[in-house]
This record gives structure tokens, sequence and C-alpha cells, in this order.
């Protein structure tokens, strides 16, 4: 009796927990509502700039896991509802998070992670083209030769010892 009264409640309380509506996040539908052919085609290009949280290599139009296809049938729903592109995008992005967008916008990390490399070669060749620069230029500050020793009488007896006095 229990349990029957306690999975009657699980049951009441998963119907009452549905998905967030994309109106609670991006607002009311901006654009026209789409059917037939062109929802169809709208729905896969959308579903193109989307990455499938599964797969991660992959779009929701080509993942075949069943999660990119529940994506795909939302898209579609939202395009049938009026959403633009861009509202879609939003609402993805809200609930997933940037990594869902195939294409990350250029602002804060993102930008941070394209520029830092392109400007540390720049710094970088800027060392190199300096230190080389520097080696091409002939140095001032090199000592003059010492001059040459006097004729030291140990060292004129021993070449005489070992060179036989050449």
């Amino acid at each position: 009796m229990v349990a029957a009264a306690m999975l009657a409640a699980a049951l009441a309380f998963g119907q009452a927990a549905q998905v967030p509506d994309a109106a609670q996040f991006v607002g009311p539908p901006q654009g026209r509502p789409l059917a037939g052919e062109e929802l169809k085609e709208r729905t896969q290009y959308i579903g193109g700039l989307l990455r499938c949280p599964v797969c991660q290599g992959l779009s929701v139009s080509d993942s075949p896991a069943e999660m990119a296809v529940n994506m795909k049938k939302q898209v579609g729903e939202l395009l049938a509802r009026g959403y633009t592109e861009e509202q879609i995008l939003q609402y993805f992005e809200h609930s997933y998070g940037q990594f869902v967008l195939l294409k990350p916008k250029f602002q804060g990390v993102n930008a941070l992670v394209w520029l830092l490399p392109v400007i540390v070669l720049v710094l970088g060749a800027a060392v190199v083209f300096m230190k080389m620069r520097k080696l091409a230029q002939p140095s001032v500050a090199a000592a003059p030769a010492p001059p040459a020793p006097a004729e030291d009488p140990y060292v004129a007896r021993v070449r005489e010892m070992v060179g036989g006095g050449k």
C-alpha cells in the first residue's frame, strides 16, 4: 500500500517537472512559425550549428545519438513555434553552455584562446629578429689582442730542448 502511494507521488511529480520552456530564457518567439520543407531545412541547418553533447565531434544534425535526435526535434519544435535562429542558439547555450556551439563566440576566454598563440608567436619572432640583428653587428667591446710577451729565457730553453732549437 505504501509502495503504491510512493509510486503515485513519483509519477505525479514526474509529470509536474517538465523541460523549461524557451520563453523563460529567450522571451517570446520573434520570427514566423515554419512548416513543411522549410522547417526541415532550417532544422537541419540550425542542428548543424549545435555540437552533440554525447559525440562532441559531431553536430546535432550528423550525430546518431539519442540526445542529438531529441535536440534536433526540439529545434524543429522551436522553429515551428516561431523562434529565430539566434533565439534557438541562445536557448541551447543557456541550457548547455557555450560548449554546445560549434562556432563559439569570439569573446572572453574564447578570444584569449585564439589570440594568445598569435601574440606569443609575434613576440617570439621579435626576439629572434633582435638576436639575429645583434649577432650580425660587430662587437665593439672586444678586447684587443694581448701584446706578444717578451722572450722568456726559460721558454726559449724549453723550446730549444723540445724542438731541437727551431
